[in-house]
């Protein structure tokens, strides 16, 4: 399944990790999955597997931070996130602003299916999508 050019997103969250992934030639990102954590801490296993199967080269970690553009509790999790996924697995890791990727994916997923296609997953799976997009956006090549 992996193809030149892959790049995975991961919108991390305490109790649930979204997952998307994309290509550089289209610029264009689709949702994976989301999985649950434990109080912050992933399901390693199941990262290792997905990185084995897409073998993305580059991995976009979604960067909580206030409006005003600094940080909140969360963002240091994830920058301990990234660099763990990068001590593990030899992965590039690149973190993204992830501001307000979790408003548009509801907003998004509740116009294409009103309040049932609020799932907790998919709205992480699709705030995933949003931050690679995003990220694609800004750095094409």
């Amino acid at each position: 399944m992996a193809a030149a050019g892959s790049i995975m997103a991961f919108d991390f969250g305490t109790r649930s990790i979204g997952v998307a992934i994309g290509q550089r030639v289209t610029c264009t990102a689709r949702p994976l999955t989301a999985f649950k954590a434990r109080d912050g801490v992933p399901d390693w296993q199941q990262i290792e597997k997905l990185l084995k199967e897409w073998r993305p080269e580059t991995v976009v970690v979604g960067l909580p931070l206030n409006m005003d553009g600094s940080e909140q509790p969360l963002t240091a999790r994830v920058r301990k996130f990234a660099n763990r996924m990068h001590g593990r697995f030899g992965v590039q890791v690149v973190l993204h602003d992830e501001r307000l990727s979790t408003v548009e994916a509801r907003a998004g997923l509740f116009e294409r299916g009103g309040y049932r296609a609020l799932e907790k997953g998919k709205v992480d799976a699709g705030s995933a999508v949003i931050i690679l997009e995003s990220w694609l956006e800004q750095f094409p090549e």
